[in-house]
């Protein structure tokens, strides 16, 4: 027998304004419970939150909460109050009979000191202060909005551990997949001011999702049929003409009711970028770069080439030097030393992590326009701003609301229409995903991975990161950056493989035969052989070596492109039939690439072990 809930919402009603936002709800939070809040922005979920957190009165039904029961909520804005050091704000969201030790270590583990000033934080340091003020108790139930917004991938994961060592129970909005995935078991959906329950965590999510929308929908496609029959009879039923009658009369009116009270899922962000003419085929290239500021070198020696239809992605902890990196390569920050050469043709579109392109007292509608009038130029051709801004769900009412007055979601929407009405062919976004909902961050996955030009992209968001980018650029400390093939979760299996390898490389008994393997490839891309150097060899790689190493993750990522492209033409069962001489093309061109990648991922690995035995 499951054990008596901690916290019960019971039938909760919230209306503000006309629509009711939340329509009976029921939240049931067991102990131990890890509980996944989910739905669009603006659907009521951190309202919920705020309501079951004791902050919001709902309009009716129950909030029941288990004498003696300890909750913390962690806040999408956290107020700091009058407090002097982040230590004493920390503190204070202790209990009699909590640790102080906790304060400490959960500081330590966020990255923070507790003599720092809270209003002096930037948006990651504070988020990270409210965080610890909320585990530090380690309470019986934990209230997450939004938790990993503005936090780095390092936090991140300690959050993820910190979360399924716990104790308490866990309630938690975020639009990190990967982070729902790992410390989720059940899934409660706020749909339409209603709340829908998954007795599993978020993997199994979407996919149950999906299949409610359908049965749904196909219940609305039968009642709208029923109507129609209803009508026809009273237009043409004999006993209708002659009896009027008032039954099935009524049942017909009742029909209608329902169909009118029926509220139909929130329509689709939809998105387009503003195309502009082609690039050049080479976008940048960067010659040994390097940026030091106050005596700290963030990039030190760093070269690449970036070619146009490459999507680049830049990961690591806040403040490693990931935007000064980025602005180093579009021409926005001299380096130090070295040079960077940008392409012809370049027309950019810029989305700053700071929303510096908005201003609080700025309206919607002059955001997009800039000021000048009620047309907004998408593709060459005029759109009239209400009717662009509904694409990103924005309301008519909504145009003249000031940017300071939208919601976090709200904000991000209205950067992304404005960055996205820019003509470009290059996109550089600094965070784009922070307060987007999966539904928006769905679509805007498509966008990148379809977007026929460049793009280089910031972000702490992992699943996202493996549904778009071709190469990461990541730091390998000491102001060194590296670049890998694929995602972020390639990025991961390359720097586990290559460390793997280093260690073998590293022992005695290994080393001659890491410089065999590396011989026997010979003559390919590589160069391994040429510098396959132990103690007593050379220091560096050679240049050709260093050459191969920056361009094989290029080529590797262009070999799975294009083996994913034949494999989904092939995989028409209508082909063979058809034109049997494209699919047995498309068959011996898939073979050829298979082979093309197995031989560049081991030149690869041995350039890395090369490198890795050079710089011990």
């Amino acid at each position: 027998m499951a054990p008596p809930p901690l916290l019960r919402l019971d039938g909760v009603r919230l209306t503000f304004g006309g629509t009711p936002l939340l329509t009976g709800v029921e939240l049931n939070v067991l102990p131990g419970e890890r509980i996944a809040l989910v739905g669009r922005n603006g659907s009521g979920k951190s309202t919920l939150m705020k309501i079951a957190a004791g902050q919001v009165e709902p309009d009716g039904g129950e909030v029941f909460l288990k004498p003696g029961t300890t909750l913390r909520y962690l806040p999408q804005e956290p107020d700091f109050g009058d407090f002097k050091t982040v230590g004493a704000y920390v503190a204070s969201g202790l209990g009699p009979a909590d640790d102080p030790y906790r304060v400490t270590m959960c500081l330590d583990a966020l990255g923070l000191t507790e003599d720092m000033e809270p209003h002096h934080l930037s948006g990651g340091e504070a988020r990270r202060a409210a965080l610890a003020r909320t585990l530090a108790p380690e309470p019986d139930i934990v209230l997450l909005d939004e938790p990993t917004n503005h936090l780095d991938l390092p936090t991140i994961e300690w959050l993820e551990d910190e979360v399924r060592q716990m104790k308490s129970a866990v309630v938690v909005i975020s639009h990190d997949r990967r982070f729902l995935e790992r410390v989720t078991r059940s899934t409660v959906w706020i749909d339409r001011g209603s709340a829908k329950r998954l007795d599993q965590g978020f993997g199994s999510f979407e996919a149950w999702r999906d299949k409610v929308l359908e049965e749904e929908e196909r219940d609305l496609q039968k009642l709208d049929r029923k109507i129609v029959r209803e009508e026809h009879w009273l237009r043409y039923g004999v006993t209708a003409r002659r009896t009027r009658n008032m039954r099935r009369l009524g049942a017909l009116h009742d029909l209608r009711q329902q169909r009118r009270d029926t509220r139909r899922a929130v329509g689709q962000v939809s998105m387009e970028a503003s195309a502009t003419r082609e690039s050049g085929k080479l976008v940048i290239e960067a010659f040994n770069v390097s940026k030091a500021y106050d005596g700290r070198t963030l990039v030190d020696d760093f070269s690449t080439r970036i070619a146009r239809g490459d999507r680049v992605g830049f990961v690591g902890p806040n403040g490693i030097g990931k935007t000064t990196l980025l602005k180093m390569l579009i021409g926005e920050l001299k380096p130090d030393s070295g040079r960077v050469k940008l392409g012809t043709n370049l027309d950019l579109a810029f989305l700053d992590q700071k929303r510096a392109a908005l201003a609080d007292d700025l309206s919607v509608q002059d955001a997009i326009t800039d000021g000048r009038g009620d047309q907004v130029m998408v593709n060459g051709e005029p759109r009239h701003v209400v009717g662009y801004l509904r694409d990103f769900l924005f309301t008519p009412e909504q145009i003249r609301t000031p940017a300071g007055k939208l919601s976090g979601g709200e904000r991000a929407r209205l950067l992304l229409a404005k960055t996205l009405a820019t003509p470009a062919n290059f996109l550089v976004l600094d965070e784009p995903t922070n307060d987007l909902d999966m539904e928006t961050l769905d679509l805007l996955e498509e966008l990148i991975a379809n977007y026929p030009g460049t793009v280089l992209l910031v972000s702490h968001d992992r699943d996202f990161l493996d549904r778009t980018v071709t190469s990461v650029i990541s730091p390998d400390g000491n102001g060194h950056w590296l670049e890998y093939a694929g995602g972020y979760s390639d990025m991961v299996a390359q720097r586990r493989d290559a460390a793997k390898a280093a260690a073998i490389a590293g022992k005695p008994s290994d080393k001659g035969s890491a410089k065999n393997g590396a011989s026997k490839s010979g003559g390919g891309t590589s160069g391994a052989s040429s510098g396959a150097a132990g103690k007593g060899g050379s220091s560096k790689l050679s240049f050709k070596q260093k050459f191969a190493l920056e361009n094989l993750p290029k080529e590797i990522a262009k070999l799975e492109a294009a083996i994913a492209k034949a494999e989904a033409e092939i995989a028409d069962p209508a082909l063979f039939t058809k034109n049997p001489d494209r699919f047995a093309k498309l068959a011996a061109g898939i073979d050829k690439h298979r082979a093309a990648l197995a031989k560049a991922e081991d030149d690869w690995l041995e350039l890395e072990m090369v490198r890795a035995e050079a710089e011990d």
